[in-house]
């Protein structure tokens, strides 16, 4: 299992960095979660005071920005900055900015391990080369519990109705947009993170263990 690549791909919301996260420690692979480098570059875009909407003022950023960490944060997983990086995710050249820093920071990591990369358009775009990929599906209404759950735990307040209603749209966006849609990679492996997630594990060890 060595020095390969597993991408897991799927809608916000449907359980694809706790199943990285799962395989990571399973088979001693890095993890990198490619939501954070969105949720970062917006947390930093909204930082030095650049309005999101300013695409010239955005270029300039990214031009003097070498590389952003892909560090975990609690200040990263707020609602305002789930709904900035959304925003941000639809220039093209801020997901090629964002591709080029997974492309940097997986080939290191490789050197060591193998690496397992969760996000919305890993398997079918960025490593499209990559050894098992798979694309997780979990219903809205199911998402939309789960994320009113982990902001209520972190101390937001929200309402469940207006998640779905955000879920649903990000969804519309995310399968619509003209750069890297959102869709399942070729010869992607479809887990449904609906159940329980003994049940996901199992389909993923199974996944895993055949292709290894």
């Amino acid at each position: 299992m060595k020095h390969k690549i597993i991408t897991i791909d799927g809608p916000a919301g449907s359980g694809k960095a706790r199943i990285a996260s799962y395989i990571a420690k399973k088979w001693k692979y890095y993890h990198l979660d490619s939501g954070i480098l969105y949720r970062r570059l917006a947390y930093l875009i909204l930082k030095n005071k650049i309005k999101l909407s300013d695409k010239k003022q955005i270029e300039n950023f990214l031009a003097k920005t070498n590389t952003i960490s892909p560090r975990n944060s609690i200040k990263l997983r707020t609602e305002k900055i789930s709904k900035a990086a959304s925003k941000i995710a639809i220039y093209k050249k801020i997901r090629n900015y964002i591709n080029i820093q997974q492309k940097n920071i997986i080939q290191k990591e490789l050197k060591n391990r193998g690496c397992v990369i969760d996000g919305r358009d890993i398997g079918s775009v960025v490593f499209k080369e990559a050894n098992i990929k798979i694309f997780v599906i979990v219903n809205a209404k199911i998402r939309a519990k789960r994320r009113y759950k982990q902001l209520i735990d972190i101390g937001e307040k929200s309402i469940y109705a207006k998640i779905l209603e955000e879920i649903k749209l990000r969804d519309n966006k995310d399968k619509k947009r003209k750069n890297s849609p959102m869709k399942v990679p070729y010869k992607a492996h479809i887990i449904d993170n609906s159940e329980s997630f003994s049940n996901t594990i199992f389909q993923i060890n199974k996944i895993i263990q055949k292709n290894s």
